[in-house]
């Protein structure tokens, strides 16, 4: 779920391949620890979460992989584009995540990097677990299948 520039939330980064190679059990969302540098170049509307996923690390939970190109005018006080960021969340929430991290095939997916109406970097967080080839196809074959009726319906009514 995106949010829109209309909503008082910007959207800078959409993961769309996660909703289609995994089965989203549950979304929160999280606050990002930024750089000034990184905050700037994503307000330019640059960053990518395609390759990102979260992990727990000394009872932390960070973002690994995501990443968020430097701002050239930061000059000497850029940031590394691909470091681990700190997601902000609570302890309650943190302890259930890491719980359900360790369960076999479950996985913290970022769907979304936006902004929200107070104008914090926030990420959507979907905890997934995978699906399989088939599961694939006959997602693709119910779409294809909608659009026929549709189209029909369309046509005819």
């Amino acid at each position: 779920m995106a949010r829109s520039a209309g909503g008082g939330g910007r959207t800078v980064a959409v993961n769309r391949k996660a909703r289609r190679n995994y089965f989203i059990d549950e979304t929160f969302e999280a606050g990002i620890v930024l750089q000034g540098s990184e905050v700037k170049s994503m307000r330019a509307g640059r960053g990518s979460i395609n390759e990102a996923y979260a992990t727990e690390r000394k009872g932390e939970i960070y973002l690994i992989n995501a990443h968020i190109p430097e701002y050239a005018p930061a000059n000497r006080q850029n940031h590394e584009p691909r470091r681990p960021r700190k997601l902000l969340l609570h302890k309650r929430e943190i302890k259930r995540l890491f719980g359900a991290i360790q369960r076999e095939g479950m996985t913290l997916v970022p769907l979304s990097l936006y902004f929200n109406e107070k104008g914090r970097a926030k990420v959507e967080l979907g905890l997934a677990h995978g699906k399989r080839k088939y599961d694939k196809r006959a997602a693709e074959r119910d779409r294809d299948w909608s659009r026929q009726k549709a189209r029909i319906m369309r046509d005819r009514g």
